[in-house]
């Protein structure tokens, strides 16, 4: 299968995400442009983290611009699966593939540590090969990290099990305690309700090997690999 990873002008983490999906988990990959029209192929495809076009008026929102932004959004209607992760999440919702919005971190701080994170889904192509209520150990690295939608919106969002990832003590228990940003409900990653795209803000392919000091995110990943099998959809 291949990956197809997007690099936006100012993605830092563009070429972690192409290691672990190449090298680790022995995948083809392939890194696009943010100017390209065409995902080359892809069977999945990750917005990486960074801070695209230098993140001006708010984090992804002139990502979202991009031409390659189309081809995403088309891939994704799909049924392709899509995962963004952290200004790649970010980008996801500014460009209407993911509800909600990001908001500065509560305590107007770049957060950058390693978190304890509880996999909430099981049915979405990045969660499959994860058990439930998992707890993975990943970094973060963000300023604007905390998760935010309207009222009806969260309820809905719970209600409808989008909900993939959530904040949590290396036992599992979720509360403002363990919350690294603010983010409502401990929330760290969503899904559509489609359930193919995926946003989180914690680096999975930054946990992709034991001498990173985790390999946690790894299984993140090989779910696209798991996943594929019985994923049906068309990329033409």
């Amino acid at each position: 299968m291949k990956f197809s990873v997007v690099v936006f002008p100012g993605s830092n983490s563009d070429y972690d995400a192409f290691y672990a999906t190449s090298r680790v988990l022995g995948e083809d990959a392939a890194l696009v442009w943010h100017k390209d029209t065409d995902l080359q192929g892809a069977d999945v495809v990750i917005l990486p983290g960074g801070f695209a076009h230098g993140d001006y008026l708010r984090t992804g929102a002139i990502a979202r611009f991009s031409p390659i932004m189309s081809a995403v959004k088309a891939f994704a209607d799909r049924g392709g699966p899509v995962l963004g992760i952290c200004n790649g999440f970010q980008v996801l919702l500014e460009a209407g593939l993911l509800p909600g919005a990001m908001v500065r971190n509560d305590r107007i701080k770049f957060v950058s540590r390693v978190v304890a994170v509880r996999v909430e889904q099981t049915d979405t192509p990045f969660t499959v090969a994860c058990a439930s209520k998992q707890v993975l150990n990943l970094p973060i690295a963000h300023g604007e990290g905390n998760y935010y939608a309207d009222p009806a919106e969260l309820a809905e969002l719970e209600a409808n099990r989008q909900v993939v990832f959530r904040y949590s003590s290396a036992a599992g228990e979720v509360s403002s305690a363990h919350n690294p940003n603010g983010s409502l409900n401990s929330i760290a990653g969503i899904c559509n309700r489609q359930r193919n795209v995926v946003g989180l803000m914690p680096h999975p392919e930054r946990a992709s090997e034991a001498a990173l000091g985790s390999a946690d995110g790894l299984v993140v990943l090989a779910s696209a690999v798991k996943s594929l099998a019985s994923l049906s959809f068309s990329r033409n």
